[in-house]
C-alpha cells in the first residue's frame, strides 16, 4: 500500500487533525461519555466516533482508494461534519452526565 502525504497544507486539515487528537486524548480520559450510552444510542455513537477519528487522522494522508465515496468521506466538508458532531455529542454528555 502506498501512502503519500498531501501537499496542500490548508488550516482546515490541521484544525480536523488536532480536533480529532484532542477528542481521542479525551475519550481515554473520560470513557464513560460513551460508556454510559444505552445500548441503541452507544452502537451509532460509537460508529460516528469511527468515523470522525478515522477521518480526521487520515485527513492530511492522501486517500488511497480510488472509490469516490470513500474519497468524499474522508475529506471536507464531511469529515468536518463528523468531528463537530461527535465533539458536540461529548459535549452534551459532558455537561448532562
Amino acid at each position: 500500500m502506498r501512502v503519500a502525504i498531501s501537499p496542500q497544507g490548508n488550516g482546515w486539515t490541521l484544525g480536523a487533525l488536532l480536533l480529532a487528537a484532542a477528542l481521542a486524548v479525551w475519550l481515554l480520559l473520560q470513557p464513560s461519555l460513551i460508556q454510559g450510552l444505552a445500548w441503541p444510542l452507544r452502537l451509532p455513537a460509537v460508529l460516528l466516533g469511527a468515523w470522525a477519528l478515522g477521518a480526521g487522522f487520515i485527513g492530511p494522508l492522501e486517500p488511497p482508494s480510488r472509490r469516490r465515496w470513500l474519497r468524499r468521506a474522508v475529506s471536507p466538508p464531511w469529515n468536518l461534519a463528523a468531528l463537530g458532531s461527535f465533539a458536540l455529542l461529548l459535549a452534551v454528555r459532558s455537561l448532562t452526565a
